[in-house]
């Protein structure tokens, strides 16, 4: 009896013991932070991973994310300096830096994006109207994102959170905003298209009378040319029938008849002449001399 009462103390002991040494240990991953709490009141703050101890049954451990959070901001609608109306879209990326502050002041990650979103809010509304819409969309962005980033972190370090970037995903105009732009834009592209149109037509009108110009002359001084050396050979051709003329007068009309056969007398060629005539000279003697006319010296 007595054995089995101490059997009975000893592994209540035992078990007392290891609950004892599992509520002692705690481990603290790579993704999160700790809170130690005595009571309910802070006592420390753990950030390194690894396994931890701490007083069993006394003490307790409040998780705390470690990473990098998301916030996705509402689009505002803002007037720039330049008192254009803007739609702006951004969102933010901060961490828990400091786990006690951020305990005592919003304690929950959804209390943290509220606080921030307004914080975030004020920032972004008061650097749009401090600058235009051009330097908005595009000549300043990454400035006025760091200067948005370092106000609200002045503001964010209460909450034991930093912020680590902010960024416009979008600032464009109102919708109805945007048609009446873009109407107005495709209308001063449409007067630009026609300008550049007619400055082209009138540089290819000039090119093309310069063109036509330039061919009449080129075609008149080869015409001139053409002229002057045929000049040229209808010259040297008299010439060359007056020397041939000269040096052997019958060979010439010989050779003269000859081509005004070839001229002549072409296919189905219809030629109503009398026998005698001197044109058919060369078809009685060899010499182109009539036969009677042959005769007549022979018989004196």
């Amino acid at each position: 009896m007595n054995r089995s009462i101490l059997g009975g103390f000893l592994a209540a002991i035992a078990v007392l013991a290891f609950v004892a040494i599992y509520s002692a240990l705690y481990v603290v991953h790579q993704t999160e932070q700790v809170i130690v709490l005595r009571l309910g009141q802070p006592v420390a703050t753990v950030t390194e991973p690894g396994l931890h101890a701490k007083v069993p049954f006394i003490e307790s451990v409040t998780r705390i994310d470690k990473r990098i959070l998301d916030l996705d901001m509402p689009e505002k609608e803002a007037t720039a300096n330049d008192s254009q109306r803007l739609v702006v879209d951004a969102f933010a990326r901060y961490k828990i830096v400091n786990p006690l502050r951020f305990r005592q002041a919003v304690g929950t990650v959804e209390q943290a994006n509220q606080r921030l979103t307004f914080v975030l809010n004020d920032a972004l509304l008061e650097a749009i109207r401090s600058n235009s819409f051009e330097q908005i969309v595009r000549d300043r962005r990454d400035q006025i994102m760091a200067r948005i980033r370092d106000q609200a972190n002045r503001e964010a370090d209460r909450f034991g959170l930093q912020i680590v970037d902010v960024r416009i995903r979008r600032a464009d105009l109102p919708e109805q905003n945007s048609k009446a732009v873009f109407d107005r834009m495709s209308s001063e592209r449409a007067q630009e298209a026609a300008q550049i149109r007619a400055r082209g037509a009138e540089q290819a009108q000039g090119m093309r009378a310069r063109a036509d110009r330039d061919a009449q002359v080129i075609v008149a001084e080869a015409n001139r040319d053409a002229e002057v050396v045929r000049g040229q050979g209808e010259a040297e051709k008299t010439r060359v029938l007056a020397d041939a003329y000269g040096a052997d007068r019958e060979f010439f009309a010989f050779y003269r008849s000859m081509q005004a056969y070839d001229t002549a007398l072409k296919s189905q060629t219809r030629l109503v002449l009398s026998p005698d005539s001197p044109f058919f000279r060369f078809f009685e003697q060899p010499n182109g001399v009539p036969a009677a006319a042959a005769a007549a010296p022979a018989a004196r």
